[in-house]
């Protein structure tokens, strides 16, 4: 930055010379003098007018002193108007020397100043070196995959067999890619394409990559949960909840901490049958919620895998058609593909039983995964849990700047009455999706089953004589597992390490599983609790626009790249 500012300096000097350059001041030293020079006149002349007129004295009977003030008000106005006025007509009038144009040095100056003044704004960050946005510079293609790029835009490749064609997860992406900004005329040059590893999402996670996305991840914490302290991820890009999440546990943490509790541990598929008659559709029905059946369901489900076991079994009829929700647990993965086999097996031998039996599709969304539906806010999909604080007078006080009494009345007529009114379906919260879609990214989850797993309740009642508070949240439907999907991925990986809920559980299966689960209540609590606490006290607009909007200057910082 010193270089480039120095040559800066020498560039000018030995550049064309200005007409400011013959100024005995600096230019913008000359401007303020005749700034002041022109106000102090004006109010001079101000007051003696004003004495004239209480003392009846002639506005045209003047002083020597106001002569010479008259004098200087002149010659100051005549300067600014002709500074000023000149400069305007340039701009609007002459074109511009290309002698005049900013020069990349300018430029990158001008955006280095700009990051500096921005970081200056924050504590933490004012030490730090300002970083500029860079664009990664475009490799040429090797003559080869060039070859492969003009293959696949014409036709004869299909995008999707270029891994198995190449055997180069890598290279197939970058190959894609190529072909992908050739087809669409479009640039991917801000998407990162280095530094992943595709091989590990090859046939599991997703398909045809052409890069990845960057999102930041955040510590909320520590969180004290049944006596133990959490430092929680999120990855998200909102201001404000991972700060707003960490004063909620900040909270939690000085009152003693929460408690959590997975009262229900079960996955959900619902397949869709029909037969040719309402009565035979009724007969089904009473097969399988008949006791003396279950023993041989669950022997036939359960056969499917080694943590899969069927609990229990919930039909719903319509006409000639219906609607069998299996559960079972699943151990400490997410279960959908475990659950699905298990379902499969069953149906393939209930046709051997009732052969008029005509299987519609395996999820017959009475599931009800990734849609807001009722069956999943009563009768729970995943982990069903509550967790629970009792926050401290005094901690409301000092931590949340708030009181009790306002927080009990405002979940009773926001989280409680309002979302009554709007016709609320499990959303009788005040942000739960935030905290869950937030730790769901950042710990492989899927993020599209953040719609059930944010059926939340939150509770708020005034204890101990109306001192203290006690804050709960019941969440039926949290879907989280700690082995497949995108758990075995390096990032997420690390973060449930983090959590110390990594893999599977050696000990107990499924106890990684619900752990996770217990976490995600209990930053939910955390984030309830400092999100109501900022409501009740006026704070939520003030902090989002200190802390969630930005100064910079996009379009300056985007030009140099």
């Amino acid at each position: 930055m010193a270089v480039k500012m120095e040559s800066h300096k020498q560039l000018s000097a030995s550049g064309k010379e200005k007409a400011s350059d013959a100024l005995p001041l600096p230019l913008y030293l000359t401007n303020g003098v005749f700034f002041t020079l022109f106000f102090s006149v004006v109010y001079f002349l101000l007051l003696r007018w004003r004495e004239k007129i209480r003392n009846s004295v002639p506005l045209h009977v003047i002083t020597l002193s106001e002569i010479s003030a008259i004098v200087l008000f002149l010659a100051s106005f005549i300067y600014l108007l002709g500074f000023f006025g000149i400069s305007f007509v340039q701009s609007l009038i002459l074109p511009r020397s290309p002698h005049d144009e900013i020069s990349d040095e300018d430029d990158e100056i001008l955006i280095d100043d700009l990051m500096l003044k921005e970081d200056s704004r924050a504590a933490p960050c004012a030490a730090a070196a300002p970083t500029k946005i860079v664009a990664a510079p475009i490799q040429p293609l090797p003559e080869e995959d060039e070859e492969i790029v003009k293959s696949v835009v014409e036709g004869k490749i299909p995008s999707y067999a270029l891994e198995s064609k190449l055997g180069d997860c890598r290279r197939a992406a970058s190959i894609r890619r190529e072909a992908l900004q050739r087809t669409t005329g479009k640039s991917l040059a801000g998407l990162p394409l280095e530094g992943f590893n595709y091989e590990a999402i090859l046939g599991q996670c997703c398909e045809m990559p052409v890069g990845y996305v960057q999102i930041p991840v955040g510590i909320a914490g520590p969180l004290l949960l049944d006596g133990i302290e959490y430092s929680v991820p999120m990855a998200t890009t909102e201001g404000c909840l991972v700060a707003s999440t960490n004063r909620g546990c900040k909270a939690i943490l000085a009152s003693g901490g929460a408690t959590s509790t997975v009262h229900r541990d079960g996955m959900t598929r619902a397949p869709v049958v029909r037969f040719g008659s309402a009565k035979r559709a009724a007969e089904l029905k009473l097969f399988l919620e008949e006791p003396l059946n279950f023993e041989t369901l669950s022997l036939v489900f359960n056969s499917s895998s080694r943590f899969g076991r069927l609990q229990k079994i919930k039909c719903a009829i319509a006409g000639k058609n219906l609607y069998i929700r299996f559960t079972c647990s699943t151990g400490d993965a997410m279960g959908m593909n475990m659950v699905s086999k298990g379902v499969q097996n069953v149906l393939d031998f209930l046709v051997s039983q009732f052969p008029d039996m005509d299987v519609l599709g395996i999820s017959g969304n009475y599931c009800s995964d990734k849609k807001p539906a009722a069956v999943n806010w009563i009768e729970g999909r995943g982990k069903s849990v509550v967790c629970e604080a009792i926050i401290k007078e005094e901690i409301v006080s000092k931590v949340l700047k708030t009181n009790v009494a306002s927080l009990v009345e405002l979940n009773m007529l926001k989280n409680l009455t309002g979302s009554a009114m709007a016709g609320a379906l499990g959303g009788f919260n005040a942000h739960a999706s935030n905290i869950v879609s937030a730790v769901y990214i950042a710990t492989g989850q899927d993020p599209a089953q953040n719609v059930e797993s944010s059926h939340c309740i939150t509770m708020m009642e005034a204890i101990n004589g109306g001192k203290d508070l006690h804050v709960s949240v019941s969440m039926p439907s949290i879907e989280v597992g700690t082995v497949g999907g995108g758990t075995q991925l390096a990032s997420q990986s690390a973060c449930l390490n983090l959590l110390g809920v990594k893999g599977a559980s050696k000990g107990v299966p499924g106890s990684n599983s619900r752990l996770l689960a217990s976490i995600v209540a209990g930053s939910v609590l955390a984030g309830e609790l400092s999100l109501m606490s900022a409501i009740a006290a006026g704070q939520l607009v003030k902090s989002h626009m200190k802390y969630n909007r930005s100064s910079k200057d996009v379009t300056k910082l985007t030009a140099s790249t």
